[in-house]
């Protein structure tokens, strides 16, 4: 299966279709779309020329960027999607400058990003209804 990453200055809808239907249809979150969006740059897999998988990545500040919204469809599961497109966003924040990526995990997954070497810290908290976790990897 041939996939390719690509990398957008505007959340594209693409990265739209696949967080609506991760976030919001199967997971139940209202307020996947926010004010963040403009300013991110957005990653977009394609498997075949649909599209797979999407993260977006906050601009560096203080040399650390923050990775979210990383999302994989439900059919192209299972293929190691997830771990490309942070793979893939890690790369464009050490083309940024940034030397640490911080990002909110929902615990449920918090032994996904521990596997690509990111550490939590701090207490849980909620976001929406999901409980999330704060961790760090340094570049």
């Amino acid at each position: 299966m041939a996939f390719d990453c690509k990398f957008y200055n505007a959340l594209p809808d693409e990265a739209k279709l696949i967080r609506t239907e991760v976030f919001m249809e199967e997971q139940g979150f209202k307020n996947e779309f926010d004010e963040d969006d403009p300013r991110c740059v957005h990653a977009v897999i394609f498997s075949d020329g649909k599209p797979a998988a999407t993260g977006r990545l906050f601009p560096p500040e203080n040399g650390v960027c923050v990775i979210g919204r990383i999302a994989v469809r439900k059919s192209f599961r299972g293929k190691n999607l997830g771990a490309e497109t942070v793979t893939f966003l890690e790369e464009k924040a050490r083309e940024l400058g940034a030397e640490k990526i911080a990002l909110s995990a929902q615990c449920r997954v918090r032994e996904f990003y521990e596997k690509l070497g990111y550490t939590a810290g701090g207490e849980v908290y909620s976001d929406e209804f999901c409980p999330h976790i704060h961790m760090e990897k340094l570049l």
